[in-house]
C-alpha cells in the first residue's frame, strides 16, 4: 500500500465521522471501570501472545507504529509519516514527537529498534517480518525498514493488531519470552497492578500524548483520551456472576453475555446491551505431530463424524451461523474453497476412514477449558459425536492460560484443541492464515516445518503482484488446510456485551477499547 493509498484509507473512516471542531474530550473525568473479562490471561507480554484475553488489556497499555481504524485500513499510530520509496523496498517512518513511555522516558528510534529486534526473535508471529532485510535509525526521529523484495502486503501485515509489534523502551530489547511482566508502553492507560487468576488493574497515564492527526479514536488508533481514572479488568469466568455483576452494578461492563440472559438485560433500563456479529469462528486444530492425529484417515475420519450445528448450538445457545473456511459472507476476501469437507456429519464415511487407518481405539485427547463456556461446550459436543462412531475421544480440561501453554510448547498429551479465532479473521484472510504457518502454526506440523504446499500457498498470499492473484492463493489454502485437516472450523459466534447505562463511549469492538469511555454523571 502505498502513501497515497495509506491517506485514503484513513481518510475514508474520517470522511464519513461526524464533523468535530475540536479533538474528542472526556465529558467526565474520574472513577474506576470494572470490566468482567471471562478469561484469565497467560501474560501481558503482548509480542508472544495470541490470546484474546492478553490483547483486551495489554493493547490498552501499548501501541504500534501502524494499526487499524474502525474499518479495519491501516492508520498510523506512533509513526506520523510513512513514505515508500519507488522501488517499493523501503519504508521510512518518521515518528510523532513528544511521546514518552509510562516510565517517562522519550520514545525514539532507537526503541522501535529495539522493539523489532525482540519480535524478530521471540514475536508470536515473527514471520511477519521474514521478508524485512534490515532496519535502521539514521536519527531518533527516523526508522526505515528495507526488504529483501518487494511484498505488496507488508503494510498490511505491519498494521496487524492480531499480535502486533508493540513499541517498548529500549532496555526491555532482550527480555526472554513472556518475561514482560511489568509492561511499560506508551498508550492512554499504564499497568498499575495485577492479581494473577484474579483481575489486572490500569491507572490513567498522565502525560499521554494523543494522536493530534485525528479528532476522535478510530479502531484501536486516532486521538485517545483517559477518562477514568483506573480501568480494572476482572476475571469473571462464570457466565451468571457476569450477568449478576452487571445488573448489581458490581461490574460496568462485560465482554460476554450468555445468549439466555439477552432479553432480561435488554429490558433492564440499566443496562445497554451491545450485540457483535461474527464475533469469531468457533474452531478445533488438530495435532499433527501426535498419534492417532498424525494420521490424515484419523483426521478425516473426525471432520466426517461432525454435525456442525449440534456442535455451535451446544457453543453458542443457538446465536451462530454455519460458516465455511476462514473468513465471514460479506468480507472482501471471503471464499467457500473446501466447502465439501464441511458439515459431512456422515458416521459411515468416518468409519470407512477409520477402518482404512487401521485405527485401534488409540485415545484422541480433546483439549479444552471451561474459562470460554463455548470452548468447553464445543468440547463435550464434539466427543460425543465421535464416540458415536468409534473413536475414543477423552477430554483434558484446564483453565485457558494452561490450554494456551499446552498447544504452545508440546505436541504431546493433546490432539485437538479447541479456541476460537476473532480478531485473525476479522482483520483478513492473511492475518488469520499467518496461523497455519511457522514459527506457530496451529496444526502443530511433524518437525516443525511447514506442510511444502501450504507454504506455497502462503507465500502467493503475501507476495502475488495482483489482489487477484493473492485471491486465488488464499483459496488455495484454505482449499489445502480442509482438505487435509489441519483445521476444523465450525462456525461462526455472535458476540453480545453489556456496559451499564451510565457508561458513555463504549462502542464494541474486537478489543474492549478504554479510551474515550466515560462515566455519565
Amino acid at each position: 500500500m502505498s502513501r497515497a493509498r495509506l491517506a485514503l484509507a484513513a481518510g475514508a473512516f474520517l470522511a464519513i465521522a461526524p464533523a468535530r471542531a475540536e479533538p474528542f474530550k472526556c465529558p467526565h473525568v474520574g472513577g474506576d471501570f470494572v470490566f468482567g473479562q471471562e478469561a484469565n490471561t497467560d501474560t501481558l507480554d503482548q509480542m508472544t501472545s495470541p490470546a484474546i484475553s492478553t490483547r483486551n488489556i495489554a493493547m490498552n497499555i501499548y501501541e504500534s507504529l501502524m494499526t487499524r481504524d474502525e474499518n479495519n485500513h491501516p492508520i498510523l499510530e506512533l509513526a506520523a509519516a510513512m513514505d515508500e520509496s519507488p522501488d517499493q523496498l523501503t519504508y521510512t517512518f518518521k515518528l510523532r514527537q513528544g511521546i514518552r513511555f509510562h516510565n517517562g522516558k522519550p520514545m525514539t528510534s532507537a526503541d522501535v529498534a529495539a522493539s523489532f529486534d525482540r519480535y524478530a526473535k521471540v514475536g508470536s508471529q515473527r514471520s511477519i517480518l521474514d521478508n524485512v532485510d534490515r532496519w535502521d535509525t539514521p536519527d531518533p526521529a527516523t526508522f526505515v525498514i528495507h526488504m529483501k523484495t518487494v511484498q505488496p502486503t507488508f503494510i498490511e501485515a505491519l498494521s496487524s493488531f492480531s499480535v502486533p509489534i508493540v513499541i517498548i523502551p529500549s532496555e526491555s530489547r532482550d527480555v526472554p519470552a513472556q518475561q514482560l511482566t511489568r509492561p511499560v508502553g506508551t498508550g492512554p492507560y499504564e499497568f498499575m497492578e495485577a492479581v494473577p487468576g484474579s483481575m489486572v488493574k490500569l491507572k490513567r497515564y498522565e502525560n499521554y500524548r494523543p494522536n493530534t492527526s485525528f479528532q476522535d479514536r478510530t479502531g484501536l488508533g486516532g486521538y485517545k483520551q483517559a477518562c477514568f481514572d483506573t480501568v480494572t479488568f476482572r476475571i469473571v469466568t462464570e457466565p451468571g456472576a457476569r450477568v449478576a455483576g452487571l445488573r448489581s452494578g458490581e461490574l460496568q461492563g462485560v465482554e460476554d453475555v450468555p445468549a439466555g440472559a439477552v432479553a432480561e438485560l435488554t429490558a433492564d433500563k440499566a443496562i445497554s446491551v451491545l450485540p457483535l456479529n461474527n464475533w469469531w469462528i468457533q474452531i478445533a486444530t488438530p495435532n499433527v505431530s501426535n498419534p492417532p492425529t498424525d494420521n490424515l484417515l484419523v483426521r478425516k475420519a473426525i471432520q466426517a463424524a461432525l454435525d456442525m450445528d449440534e456442535i455451535m448450538g451446544a457453543a453458542s445457545d443457538g446465536n451462530y451461523r454455519l460458516n465455511v473456511g476462514f473468513q465471514y459472507p460479506g468480507q472482501p476476501g471471503y471464499t467457500d474453497a473446501g466447502k465439501q469437507t464441511y458439515n459431512q456429519h456422515n458416521p459411515d464415511l468416518a468409519k470407512k476412514y477409520l477402518a482404512e487407518a487401521g485405527y485401534q481405539g488409540e485415545p484422541v485427547v480433546l483439549l479444552t477449558n471451561q474459562d470460554y463456556q463455548p470452548m468447553y461446550n464445543a468440547a463435550l459436543a464434539v466427543q460425543q459425536e465421535l464416540q458415536a462412531v468409534g473413536i475414543n475421544a477423552q477430554m483434558t480440561v484446564v483453565d485457558w492460560p494452561a490450554s494456551i501453554r499446552m498447544a504452545r510448547d508440546s505436541t504431546e498429551g493433546w490432539n485437538l484443541r479447541f479456541t476460537g479465532w476473532g480478531t485473525q479473521p476479522a482483520l483478513g484472510a492473511l492475518a488469520t492464515m499467518r496461523l497455519l504457518v511457522q514459527p506457530n502454526a496451529a496444526y502443530r506440523p511433524k518437525d516443525g516445518k511447514d506442510d511444502p504446499d501450504i507454504l506455497a500457498a502462503w507465500n502467493g498470499m503475501n507476495m502475488l503482484p495482483t489482489p487477484e492473484g493473492r485471491q486465488k492463493a488464499f483459496a488455495a489454502m484454505q482449499r489445502l488446510v480442509l482438505d487435509r485437516v489441519y483445521a476444523l472450523p465450525f462456525g461462526a459466534l455472535t458476540k453480545v456485551q453489556a456496559v451499564r447505562s451510565n457508561v458513555g463511549g463504549f462502542v464494541p469492538f474486537r478489543i474492549p477499547r478504554m479510551a474515550n469511555v466515560w462515566f455519565d454523571h
